[in-house]
């Protein structure tokens, strides 16, 4: 008999806003285990209204915690979910039948993402469908340590859900903005494992090719005004990580030159 018994695994840090609904669409599920960052609002005390296995360690990055997460999980299959993300009865009853079908040989499933911007569905843009490696065999695969965007190392073959899950990613404007210093912080210190110069066509050409990248090339222009707002704010993103890129190669280095 096929095993199908399921863990929902969820990193948290201050997530009170969100994590209610998340857990509210996992309960489903045999387990849910919540992974959190010593979060210093209510994200705690709600998650135990819904699990009792809530771990907190210090928040390491994505990968490390989403690891850690995987490791704590105790079920045959895994569901890595996060907090600001649903799953749909739709989805769920997909889920539940692919654990049941689901040849041996694959073990993982990459499933589809809508991802809401101010209140809209963005389904151009290069938005849509944003396949996630989410649903996977305990024991089958990894997340690197690439920040902030990390990747699943899969060890067998993988397959695709039809139904999409939900990722209410930026409800409004300023909740888009909060996420830039961060990410692109950690962008920029990706980037410099590899790259060790930059100069002003490196601040100038890539945030211009990707606005015209994703509104043009990528339909964001099919979106109206909400199209226009989320290319520029990609085009802010990369212009933001080539900056602090350029101020972690130079402004730091001539910074300690000075001081010597």
């Amino acid at each position: 008999m096929p095993s199908t018994d399921l863990s929902v695994v969820i990193v948290t840090k201050n997530e009170e806003r969100n994590i209610k609904d998340c857990l509210n669409s996992a309960k489903w599920a045999d387990e849910i285990i919540v992974v959190d960052a010593y979060s210093t609002d209510k994200t705690v005390q709600i998650a135990s209204k819904f699990t009792r296995n809530i771990y907190q360690r210090p928040w390491e990055g994505f990968g490390i915690q989403k690891n850690y997460s995987m490791q704590k999980a105790t079920c045959s299959w895994i569901f890595i979910l996060d907090s600001d993300e649903r799953i749909s009865h739709e989805l769920r009853d997909e889920i539940l039948s692919v654990m049941r079908s689901s040849p041996e040989n694959v073990v993982g499933y990459q499933v589809p993402r809508r991802n809401y911007f101010y209140g809209y569905w963005i389904q151009n843009c290069g938005c849509y469908p944003d396949y996630q490696l989410r649903l996977l065999r305990k024991g089958s695969g990894y997340l690197d340590d690439a920040e902030p965007h990390n990747k699943m190392i899969l060890k067998g073959e993988m397959g695709t859900l039809r139904t999409p899950l939900d990722h209410l990613t930026s409800p409004t404007v300023n909740d888009h903005l909060r996420k830039f210093p961060n990410f692109s912080k950690l962008a920029a210190q990706e980037k410099f494992k590899t790259k060790k110069a930059v100069g002003w066509y490196d601040i100038f050409f890539p945030p211009l090719t990707t606005f015209l990248k994703i509104y043009l090339s990528k339909g964001g222009w099919r979106e109206g005004i909400a199209g226009f707002i989320y290319s520029g704010f990609a085009s802010l993103y990369t212009f933001l990580k080539y900056a602090k890129l350029w101020e972690m190669v130079y402004v730091r280095h001539n910074t300690q030159h000075i001081k010597q």
